[in-house]
């Protein structure tokens, strides 16, 4: 199950950017974020057909507030076409979609840090800001969204230029075994995770 929401008007950035839309997997709490000059629900369409179903496959189940973008017949009939479950948050209890509202809290804040030094430049700092998220181990399933999607940790930049145990002792082929041994403890972290 995926939620999706859209946050800003932001300061408008270069572009005319001043939008943000967040998709989250309800799971592993992998993160898409895009910014985005106008909210349509075409645009919605395009960004969640290309980064979680050409990436992740179809979901089952879609959570969405009752905007305008969501609410409409065409991403009705999108997501319909897709044997997607569509589900809309109550208006009065956005919390209800508290994943996602969770994600967009950590978003701002890590967006509000940067956005103190770097004024309209926003958007240039949101890679920056998923790639702490995907990077940082969860409080509820205990490891980092990157590890639950990929089966690996992510090699961090501060790993290159200090060199850490695991990045020194790197060699091809015995990576290629262990990503081999991971796939098979993937599944049963993922399992504790979902516990």
């Amino acid at each position: 199950m995926w939620g999706m929401d859209l946050l800003g008007p932001f300061l408008m950035a270069s572009g005319q950017q001043q939008f943000v839309i967040v998709e989250i997997d309800y799971f592993t709490k992998w993160t898409k974020v895009e910014s985005l000059a106008t909210i349509t629900s075409a645009k919605c369409e395009d960004f969640f057909w290309k980064n979680i179903v050409c990436r992740f496959g179809v979901p089952r189940a879609l959570v969405v507030n009752n905007g305008k973008q969501f609410a409409n017949n065409n991403f009705r009939t999108f997501c319909t076409n897709l044997s997607i479950d569509l589900r809309f948050t109550s208006v009065a209890h956005p919390q209800s979609n508290s994943q996602t509202e969770n994600m967009n809290r950590s978003i701002l804040q890590g967006l509000k840090k940067k956005l103190d030094e770097a004024k309209g430049a926003w958007v240039d700092e949101l890679p920056m800001v998923l790639w702490a998220y995907r990077t940082t181990p969860h409080s509820v399933t205990g490891e980092t969204p990157f590890f639950l999607c990929y089966g690996t940790e992510a090699l961090l930049p501060v790993e290159i230029r200090v060199p850490t145990i695991r990045a020194l002792h790197f060699k091809e082929v015995n990576n290629e075994d262990g990503l081999r041994a991971n796939l098979d403890l993937v599944e049963e972290a993922r399992t504790q995770a979902h516990e």
